[in-house]
């Protein structure tokens, strides 16, 4: 009679719809009781049958996440098809990003084309974005679902309140230079793309024997009044890894090689060494480098002592309007198919090494210690232009 009951309930069990109650289904509890009578062993020893049974059952069946802020840390085996789910009901990701030219095309594409949903993309410079992020902030009118660009402008959110820390189950295998840690396994935002400053040189121009391979290399006799730089934040943080590694000394004595200054973006020098008007220059980066070498320009890259890292970031508005899409696409950019557009495009990525030291600029900076830091880096600059 007993194993009768005990195999009958197992059967209930198994194929009941869960509904849970202080952890035990319901309609289980309720047909265990049935069938127990009054014989309390009965009804113990069915109930503990249950729980050692199905435990994964059990927990899998809680409520699940609704708000931004449980969905960007939910991690359960629906994770992917409860977002597309949920953003599909929403109709839509607006995303926030400096990305230029074909990249955050494909990346709105291909994300369109895996999941069914529209991909509103406004793109702007860094500092149109954070101008942007400060207007709406005071009419208190969200839009964003997603902000990608350079640290500051995350750095200005974190502050603002404006971020909501995420997990995203890909980050695993990133670097703890490109996350900005958050607590409790999350982070407030994530490197999801990396452009490095280096030397770049004409080819047909600087003779093989002036090519440095430091940044002592670059105080060569040989490289007097042949190196270019340039005036932007480019040139700027530049000069911040000089003096980071070799100090204020070294400077000093960068200055006696007759450095021109160019205020052009640091593709625009690129384009100047290719066309043999600037011979060199340590403000270069290294995929508008190696895309224009790929195409058969004269012009070649070498890493220095460090190798600052321009880094895109992504992180979560607080404020999300379509909170489902926001968390699938924040997960869409740092997955193997994001990542794999972005370095097409030749972009560097987190999780690999290529063989140099780099350095994460913001890492661990406030926004004010940021501002003092680049005020230093600019006085340099504008002094190893002075005649």
């Amino acid at each position: 009679m007993f194993g009768e009951r005990l195999n009958k309930a197992t059967a209930v069990v198994r194929n009941i719809h869960f509904k849970f109650i202080a952890g035990i289904p319901a309609r289980v509890y309720l047909r265990i009781i049935s069938l127990g009578g009054k014989n309390v062993k009965l009804v113990a020893a069915i109930i503990s049958l249950a729980v050692s049974l199905f435990p994964a059952a059990l927990l899998a069946q809680g409520p699940k996440p609704s708000t931004l802020a449980e969905l960007a840390v939910y991690n359960g085996p629906d994770r992917e098809q409860l977002l597309v789910t949920g953003a599909k009901k929403e109709g839509k990701i607006v995303w926030y990003t400096a990305l230029a030219g074909g990249s955050y095309r494909d990346l709105a594409r291909a994300f369109e084309a895996k999941y069914g949903v529209p991909v509103e993309a406004y793109r702007g410079a860094s500092r149109d974005l954070i101008a942007k992020v400060l207007a709406e902030s005071q009419a208190k009118k969200y839009l964003m679902d997603v902000a990608e660009s350079s640290p500051p402008l995350l750095m200005l959110m974190r502050a603002m309140k404006r971020l909501t820390p995420f997990s995203v189950p890909h980050l695993a295998k990133f670097s703890a230079d490109a996350k900005e840690e958050a607590g409790k396994s999350t982070v407030f935002w994530a490197t999801d793309r990396e452009s490095y400053m280096g030397f770049a040189y004409n080819k047909q121009k600087l003779p093989a024997g002036a090519v440095p391979k430091n940044y002592d290399g670059l105080l060569n006799s040989g490289l007097k009044g042949r190196l270019a730089m340039v005036t932007t934040d480019t040139g700027s943080r530049t000069v911040g890894a000089m003096l980071r590694t070799k100090g204020e000394e070294f400077l000093k004595k960068l200055h006696a090689q007759e450095i021109t200054m160019h205020s052009v973006s640091g593709q625009a020098m690129n384009d100047m060494i290719i066309a043999g008007e600037v011979e060199a220059s340590p403000t270069i980066f290294r995929n508008h480098a190696l895309v224009a070498a790929e195409k058969g320009a004269p012009v070649a890259w070498v890493p220095m002592d460090i190798v600052p890292a321009s880094a895109g970031s992504a992180g979560l508005s607080s404020y999300a309007p379509h909170p489902h899409a926001a968390v699938l696409f924040i997960d869409f950019l740092f997955s193997p198919d994001g990542q794999k557009i972005l370095e097409s495009y030749r972009y560097g990525s987190a999780v690999k090494d290529y063989g140099f030291k780099r350095w994460y600029i913001e890492k661990g900076m406030s926004i004010e210690q940021l501002e003092r830091e680049s005020d230093r880096w600019e006085k340099w600059l504008r002094e190893l232009g002075r005649k």
